[in-house]
């Protein structure tokens, strides 16, 4: 004996879908921190001060910029200080590095600081498997620009740079941070 089957209606397929899609929803976004950015360290790192609040210690994600002691270390600072230094900024972060420093993005009169960077050649796109990245066709289009650091000649990837040279000495001063 065959038993029927209850036939499935528009609303009952609709209703899985709606319960199936709400599980794979993306969490809520993170809380944007306004303040002032009042510290460049190098091409990736910066303190961004809240209004009446403590500096927080700044790692812009998705971006690695040239360590201040290779070549086009201090290239990449000044311009990350031309854009952003003692101007207002919105952060939001999405976790820690292994110095302890916020992993943010941060922008600037809108402008994502970290995709500027790559865009303008100041910094590669961070690295995952396969030699890919999340800004990896901004820097392609970088590369075959010209732009920045990649017209500039043999610039290593700090990582690659790390390996061969070894980690840059701690800077002097109030402001050394770990790098």
């Amino acid at each position: 004996m065959k038993l029927a089957r209850p036939a499935r209606t528009g609303c009952h397929a609709l209703a899985v879908l709606v319960l199936s899609a709400s599980a794979w929803a993306a969490p809520e976004p993170a809380t944007t921190v306004r303040g002032t950015v009042t510290e460049v360290l190098d091409g990736n790192r910066l303190t961004l001060t809240p209004a009446g609040g403590a500096p927080i210690a700044v790692r812009l994600r998705d971006i690695d910029a040239p360590d201040l002691c290779q070549p086009w270390g201090e290239d990449a600072r000044r311009a990350l200080a031309e854009m952003a230094l003692n101007k207002p900024a919105a952060l939001r972060a999405s976790g820690r590095d292994a110095q302890g420093r916020t992993l943010a993005r941060v922008w600037v009169d809108e402008v994502d600081l970290g995709r500027h960077m790559v865009e303008e050649g100041q910094a590669w796109s961070l690295r995952t498997r396969f030699d890919q990245g999340p800004l990896v066709k901004q820097e392609r289009m970088a590369h075959a620009l010209g732009r920045g650091l990649h017209g500039a000649g043999v610039v290593m990837m700090p990582r690659d740079y790390r390996r061969s040279h070894g980690p840059c000495p701690a800077p002097a001063g109030p402001s050394a941070a770990k790098h």
